[in-house]
């Protein structure tokens, strides 16, 4: 997901709006689902960052103070629910992060793209070093989806741990093949290139 979602509301911002759609809470209600639902696979999150975020809204107008619960002698905690405005930004913005396609900026894209700049011994390490934390993310995400499907959670409460695994594993696939033809010196590397234009230094051109 990228730094700011669609129609301006920032990743964090709509996964509380999200939270707040099923029913009212208060923030710590809201901490501790964020960790039990494991959505820290879907945005950088911190407690104080939910706390931020409830504030923040708060004064767009997007939710308000639903009541102030008091129980015995424990801190007053408020609970929060959606507005009317807050319930049609959070549709505005998940209707446009469905069907929009942002320009994102991978950073494997980027260490592909440079990756030449390397020896070819030294960028294979590399790249193997990336496949094994690539593996350990989809071994993870897998384990979750089915601990949910051992729970019973129906399948469109995980759609996003689908589309993990599969791009995981495509993307794994791609790698496996590129590190195989790097081993095997299948493809050329930037001396090679140097080579084949009359030993120029000169990459112009060279680019997609």
């Amino acid at each position: 997901m990228p730094s700011t979602s669609a129609r301006g509301q920032k990743p964090l911002d709509l996964l509380v709006l999200s939270m707040l759609f099923e029913r009212p809470m208060h923030p710590y209600e809201m901490v501790q689902l964020a960790a039990k639902r494991h959505y820290d696979r879907l945005v950088k999150l911190r407690t104080t960052s939910i706390y931020h975020v409830v504030a923040r809204l708060g004064e767009r107008g997007l939710i308000a103070v639903h009541e102030v619960e008091r129980e015995g002698n424990r801190p007053e905690r408020t609970v929060y629910e959606l507005t009317d405005a807050g319930r049609a930004a959070h549709r505005a913005a998940l209707e446009a992060l469905l069907a929009d396609v942002p320009t994102e900026y991978p950073q494997l894209y980027l260490a592909l793209a440079q990756a030449h700049e390397l020896p070819l011994a030294d960028a294979a390490a590399l790249l193997r070093r990336r496949r094994a934390a690539m593996v350990d993310q989809l071994a993870r995400v897998t384990a979750l989806i089915e601990g949910a499907d051992e729970r019973g959670v129906p399948e469109v409460f995980r759609l996003d741990g689908g589309m993990r695994v599969a791009t995981l594993t495509a993307q794994l696939a791609w790698l496996d093949d590129l590190l195989d033809r790097m081993d095997r010196h299948d493809i050329a590397w930037l001396d090679d290139v140097l080579r084949d234009q009359n030993h120029t230094n000169r990459l112009d051109g060279m680019y997609l």
